[in-house]
């Protein structure tokens, strides 16, 4: 049984009562999540939804982010959930490019997703017209049971999309074998058991905030606390008041907590290890965290949408001999570093990051060219540059070609060059990382644009406001006379980062 629904009957049979999760004052335990599950199962099949769907999830962290995922697994069905941070259009195009059954949202997105072309619409919280409630189809199914789906390690689980190097988003075809394995992973590493707590404070259609460690600490039998949004006083008041065990936290959430004002006054006890990554940790940075968090493992992590993340973790007993390593695999999982032609390099050498076993990724949505420049003789191939030192630990030294990571969040530069050139006065354009205190990057675009062509910066910022999330609209944007190029015609970036700031 490879169903990732299968953990819901497993606790229930052990923990009846334990709540398993909580938000705010709400407290659900094993018992009445899987009554909940297996109502709303019944409604989802009653509107036509069933092995093989998509369902789209545009929500904020809520209970029933997870009641959704569960009932979609528990059918057979699999889950979109959408970053609430793309603009209307990206949405548009996920959803389209999925073929997406239904779409489940709440108040505050529902204008924008009215347009968005599906069968069924649910909406969480309030009744709309035109939509489908959430809450009543639940209470209308209470106290009904569903079979449960007998799915094969092969069957699509979730469908996630992310920014990758070309001009659209890819569909990362994540399979129950595929979470299942990466669940096992993180049990393994850190030790989760039912008496775990994880603090989901990251967004859930993030892996960060759905997967390290959420859904391994759900298979566990341990139980999850959720926020709406993030929001550093709050993680720290939680902390202090429900002792959660762990938490993940991209590199601004873990900045946001660090500048609260008396943080070291606070009781952070509780937190036994933290899951980070996306950025190179510093020691003075690292011995700020230890100093917040006294009885905490600060795990350093590298990973990818395509492996269900959490690849490689750095060791406690190596936080600062290993300094900027992001540590060794997971079990079942094997890392290598790889030359132009696929052959392993030597211990030290720089080459490409490979990856291989069965939380790998089955490949692109319905796109076969992608997934097989990907996907060569078993091994993934990342695209990221490392290197692997002599006792085996891993040394991110550049990101994907391109990849802006901005505040947790990956910015594909094609993406937003992309919308630059849909400007009618635009001839050529690129986009580079720029350092930010806050984000750790944001978008810089230069330009070229035609001949005689009037276009001041904050029209053309407005241009891509309109098109893109906000997080990927340029924070800058240079006009200059040409991109450098190579004499094959590629955009050298490397200059473009070098060239003067024009005032």
């Amino acid at each position: 049984m490879y169903n990732f629904a299968a953990v819901l009957e497993h606790n229930l049979g052990r923990y009846p009562d334990k709540v398993v999760l909580s938000q705010g004052e709400r407290h659900v335990t094993n018992r009445e999540l899987a009554a909940r599950v297996h109502a709303l199962a019944a409604g989802l099949r009653e509107l036509g939804i069933g092995r093989g769907d998509i369902v789209a999830l545009l929500l904020y962290n809520h209970i029933e982010f997870l009641e959704t995922v569960l009932a979609l697994n528990h059918l057979g069905a699999a889950f979109l959930p959408l970053n609430y941070r793309l603009s209307p259009a990206e949405w548009d195009y996920i959803v389209g490019n999925a073929e997406a059954a239904a779409i489940l949202t709440e108040p505050e997105f529902a204008d924008a997703a009215s347009a968005i072309p599906v069968r069924n619409r649910l909406m969480l919280g309030e009744r709309r017209e035109g939509w489908a409630s959430y809450d009543d189809l639940v209470a209308r199914h209470l106290g009904e049971v569903v079979p449960l789906e007998d799915v094969g390690p092969d069957t699509l689980q979730r469908l996630m999309y992310t920014s990758g190097t070309t001009s659209r988003p890819k569909g990362v075809c994540i399979t129950h074998a595929n979470l299942l394995y990466k669940n096992l992973g993180q049990i393994v590493e850190f030790g989760i058991t039912s008496a775990d707590t994880t603090l989901v404070c990251g967004p859930l259609y993030h892996v960060g905030g759905l997967d390290l460690p959420a859904l391994a600490t759900l298979h566990a039998g341990g139980s999850l606390i959720l926020t709406r949004k993030f929001d550093a006083a709050e993680v720290v008041d939680i902390i202090e008041r429900e002792r959660p065990t762990n938490i993940w936290l991209a590199p601004s959430m873990m900045n946001a907590l660090l500048h609260l004002p008396g943080l070291t006054e606070r009781d952070t006890s509780s937190i036994r290890f933290i899951i980070g990554g996306g950025e190179k940790m510093p020691v003075p940075l690292i011995e700020r965290i230890r100093a917040a968090f006294p009885a905490a493992w600060f795990a350093d992590a590298y990973g990818l949408t395509e492996t269900v993340s959490g690849d490689t973790f750095n060791d406690a007993e190596h936080m600062l001999s290993k300094v900027g390593s992001v540590g060794r695999p997971v079990a079942h999982l094997r890392v290598r570093i790889v030359d132009d032609t696929g052959r392993e390099v030597p211990r030290g050498e720089l080459g490409e990051i490979a990856l291989s076993g069965p939380k790998v990724f089955a490949g692109y949505w319905r796109d076969p060219e992608a997934t097989a420049k990907a996907l060569r003789d078993g091994w993934f191939h990342t695209g990221d540059i490392g290197r692997i030192d002599q006792d085996g630990y891993l040394y991110v030294e550049d990101r994907k070609k391109d990849m802006i990571v901005s505040g947790g969040e990956n910015i594909a530069t094609p993406e937003v060059e992309r919308v630059l050139y849909e400007h009618p006065d635009v001839v050529e354009a690129a986009v580079v990382g720029m350092p930010h205190e806050r984000w750790g990057e944001v978008p810089k675009a230069f330009v070229v644009l035609r001949p005689g062509a009037v276009v001041d910066t904050a029209g053309l910022v407005a241009f891509c406001r309109e098109r893109l999330a906000k997080f990927k609209v340029p924070a800058e944007i240079q006009f200059i006379d040409q991109l450098p190029r190579t004499p094959s015609g590629k955009v050298l970036k490397r200059d473009l980062r070098s060239l003067p700031v024009i005032a």
